[in-house]
């Protein structure tokens, strides 16, 4: 067994391999660029060692210095996590040839499966069955849409060295076609050096389930399956173990064909077999067909881990140290079920856009498992996939395990920056998804009610103004109601850019009511804490002049000053911002150029995936203020426009 291993990763992967190998009594290190200098799964290792800047590849990706970072602290292995290095056969090389071990599949498997053309073909060999498709070589355009016209609309265009939903794109009609490709294959290019595609066919219902695997390189077993089919832009958002509606006959066809895949390939270590299922017809053994394997450790392991009550980390260890599969397949238990949400810094409404900010407060609720890899105080960086923890809940059956997840997601608390929790909570509490009925479709269904934000609650509100008083603070029952100040007082605060004026009226020493939103609520202080409308207030938290008020009606309001008030809004509404940091990577028009609402006018690249910026009028582009290449920060001017007035 190992005495020392480095973490190749970052945030919370890196945190989770960290914890599993304290557990074993092995040392670790962590590598970190300059914005992880302070970061959790750095203070948590035995020792760390500086990479460089914080882009990736100046950083993260450099396999030369992560190599030269083990061998210099004396570890005897290298635990890549996922993403970054850990499906990059060239490093897996370099790793072994350095004398050092690799925790995770040999360089032969990780070829076998990193391109997906390749991948479905050596599947078809071992008796696998793949989705009708084209996966030749071929990239010339016509060809390729000649292929799609073949196959039959729709059809999904997936870059071959794809995963996590980038360089992929569906396409309903032939006259769409040419733009999804080129766009699929622009983004290919950029997050994976690789431009090429192949063609699917696309299934109208499909239900995304996976299996999880793993080999010792001469045997292989599965431990049971995935449901990963809530997804958004191919991207999943919610897991689940097992898979509802499952059956014994469908279990055992899926997880033979998965451990099939795993012997052809002589893999060794945690992998995923990804299958998609035609949900229209329900599950049965007919209806299943291979996508791709993922030759690592999977974000949503988890749920696995708490259906099994394993720890796959460990077990990843240990069969990268010489030692046999803990259990053989009929020893591997299954019980209860699991979930996992994906809490993510973005900005919702404005179509899930990623965000930044740093986390005034971050809190989770006791007996629940979060996956993290910040803390009160970290910032989500512009650089890096911009998730914050994985929340993970477990019960006897789904409908429990579920219940206990949308709890978890109210009580969870995120000040700082925005994110989806609102979003993750209204799936957990989705009557179709509670039902069973999941399929990779429904949240682009259901997309208006799932991101619906109801008009702010008059008692949050009112609290939300309180606490912006400085009236909350448990200093003294008549604190902010004396002699010496105003027995009314007038608070403003906006919340989603609409302002609400609060009168705070003193109706005793530990009481007021508070006129807010065209009503009246009336606060009280009890031993128990303050009350609104007999209503126990909800955890709150102020950081300079903003005030979160969390659970599930929660806001986030901030204090105006009426002394600094902003521009008005008007001003600056001719200009097109960047809505967040990122590279911009095209430029569709120029100056002069005539351009109609909806448009697309630039491109920009930002946390691994392609965002699309539109005119929001009709217009004249008046200027161009970025170029094609520049990095920008958010809220950067972009172009100037000139609206056409008849």
């Amino acid at each position: 067994m190992f005495d020392k291993i480095l973490i190749a990763n970052r945030g919370e992967i890196a945190a989770r391999v960290i914890e599993t190998a304290r557990g074993m009594g092995i040392a670790t290190v962590a590598v970190y660029s300059d914005a992880d200098a302070g970061a959790r799964h750095v203070a948590m290792a035995d020792e760390a060692v500086h990479l460089g800047p914080p882009p990736p590849a100046e950083s993260y990706l450099k396999g030369d210095a992560v190599i030269a970072a083990a061998k210099a602290t004396g570890a005897q292995a290298i635990h890549p996590g996922y993403g970054f290095l850990s499906e990059n056969p060239d490093f897996v090389e370099a790793v072994e040839a350095a004398g050092l071990t690799f925790i995770g599949p040999p360089a032969s498997a990780i070829r076998a499966m990193g391109l997906k053309d390749a991948a479905k073909a050596l599947m078809e060999e071992a008796g696998v069955p793949v989705v009708p498709g084209y996966h030749g070589e071929s990239q010339d355009p016509e060809h390729l849409s000649g292929a799609a016209d073949a196959i039959g609309y729709p059809v999904l265009i997936k870059a071959v060295a794809g995963g996590g939903g980038k360089g992929m794109r569906k396409v309903d009609a032939p006259a769409g076609f040419a733009d999804a490709l080129a766009a699929a294959q622009r983004e290919a290019q950029a997050a994976f050096g690789n431009p090429a595609v192949l063609i699917e066919k696309f299934v109208r219902q499909p239900r995304h389930i996976e299996v999880q695997v793993f080999g010792d390189g001469t045997d292989a077993i599965h431990l049971y399956e995935r449901d990963c089919s809530l997804q958004r832009r191919h991207q999943k958002v919610i897991e689940e173990a097992p898979a509802p509606g499952m059956t014994p006959e469908m279990r055992a066809a899926m997880g033979e064909a998965a451990v099939r895949a795993a012997r052809a390939i002589g893999y060794r270590g945690a992998g995923t077999v990804e299958f998609i299922v035609d949900g229209a017809r329900g599950l049965h053994p007919e209806g299943f067909w291979f996508m791709e394997m993922n030759t690592r450790l999977q974000v949503e392991h988890p749920v696995t881990e708490a259906v099994t009550g394993l720890d796959l980390v460990e077990w990843q260890i240990r069969v990268a140290a010489g030692e046999p599969l803990p259990l053989r397949q009929d020893e591997v238990p299954l019980t209860g079920h699991a979930f996992e949400a994906r809490l993510y810094a973005e900005d919702v409404p404005a179509g899930f856009l990623p965000a930044t900010g740093t986390l005034t407060h971050l809190a989770f609720p006791d007996g629940v498992r979060a996956d993290t890899g910040v803390r009160t105080g970290d910032a989500i960086s512009p650089f890096y996939d911009p998730m914050i923890a994985k929340i993970v809940t477990y019960g006897p059956t789904r409908a429990v395990a579920l219940k206990r997840l949308a709890a978890a997601l109210e009580r969870t608390e995120v000040a700082g920056s925005v994110t989806n929790l609102a979003f993750l909570a209204a799936l957990a509490r989705h009557k179709g998804f509670a039902a069973g009925e999941v399929d990779t479709g429904l949240i682009d269904r259901d997309l208006a009610a799932l991101t619906e934000a109801a008009a702010p609650a008059p008692t949050r509100l009112a609290q939300a103004a309180l606490a912006g008083a400085g009236l909350m603070q448990a200093v003294g029952p008549k604190t902010g109601f004396t002699l010496w100040t105003p027995l009314v007082r007038t608070v403003e605060i906006e919340v989603d850019d609409e302002t609400h004026a609060a009168r705070i009226a003193p109706t005793g020493p530990d009481a007021a009511d508070i006129e807010i939103a065209g009503t009246t609520v009336a606060a009280r202080r009890t031993p128990g804490g303050w009350t609104f409308d007999n209503r126990p207030a909800a955890p709150w938290h102020r950081h300079g002049a903003t005030v979160t008020v969390f659970g599930p009606d929660g806001l986030a309001a901030r204090i105006l000053d009426p002394l600094d008030r902003a521009a008005t809004a008007a001003a600056g509404a001719d200009i097109v911002e960047a809505p967040m940091p990122g590279r911009v990577s095209a430029i569709h028009v120029g100056p002069g150029d005539r351009v109609t609402a909806g448009q697309p006018l630039a491109v920009l690249e930002a946390m691994k995936m392609e965002h699309s910026l539109t005119a929001p009028w009709d217009a004249t582009v008046a200027e161009l203020l970025a170029e094609p290449g520049a990095q920008v920060g958010a809220k950067t001017p972009l172009m100037r426009l000139e609206q056409e007035v008849e």
